[in-house]
């Protein structure tokens, strides 16, 4: 339970459970869904946007680069900054990456019926909807640009492989996202409102100054923002 609103808590999840636990909790309806989804994007890769054999590599990560210099050990990283959604990574591209400080070193593959990514193993702009950039000066400072739709069966597999290959200890996250101000629910008429605007979310663990007031009841954050 939240000790405050706005407060980042860990829901209950389903994402990792075991298939036998899974399959016992899945009701009709999930599996009627579930197979449709499988079946729809099994067509649309036997149609040549993707070979059928890749269906189970849905998201792939690949970094050029690595701190320790070997594959196997975390990357070391101080701060990760996440921007979701294009209005998000347009920000970044415009007041962060606008300069020689940053350069790609990895990038997320992922198909789903809004978004698919090339099959090359080349990390450049043009090959993908999501980048990871490091600061030159602070290898330690990583940016990631996802401008693209991860499906909310992806979002686990995203986030698992993504977080998988950072060192956690002392990580600090910020995530930056978007929502059309229709979607904010307040007293006040959104006519009125100034927009842009900005609002946070943070964790009991962070205990720096927030640079803005915190969501209101009852918004919330969805998708993999959320996740």
């Amino acid at each position: 339970m939240a000790t405050f609103f706005g407060e980042v808590v860990v829901a209950p999840s389903r994402a990792g459970l075991d298939e036998e636990e899974e399959a016992r909790e899945e009701t009709p309806e999930d599996r009627e869904i579930r197979r449709e989804i499988e079946k729809k994007r099994y067509r649309q890769r036997c149609s040549g946007r993707l070979r059928p054999e890749s269906r189970e590599r849905e998201i792939d990560v690949l970094w050029t680069w690595k701190s320790g210099g070997c594959a196997e050990e975390p990357l070391v990283c101080s701060r990760f900054i996440v921007a979701i959604g294009r209005n998000a990574a347009a920000f970044l591209s415009s007041f962060i990456l606008d300069s020689v400080c940053w350069e790609v070193v990895g990038v997320v593959k992922l198909w789903n019926e809004w978004c698919r990514t090339s099959s090359t193993t080349n990390v450049l702009p043009t090959d993908s909807f999501c980048l990871f950039y490091r600061l030159i000066s602070d290898p330690t400072v990583l940016l990631c640009q996802c401008s693209c739709y991860v499906a909310e069966d992806q979002q686990f597999q995203w986030l698992e492989k993504v977080f998988g290959s950072m060192q956690k200890k002392g990580l600090q996250v910020t995530i930056l996202s978007t929502c059309p101000v229709a979607d904010y629910k307040t007293q006040e008429s959104t006519l009125t409102l100034a927009s842009p605007f900005l609002k946070a979310l943070k964790t009991k663990e962070f205990q720096e100054q927030v640079c803005c007031p915190l969501l209101e009841q009852p918004n919330i954050v969805r998708d993999l923002p959320a996740a």
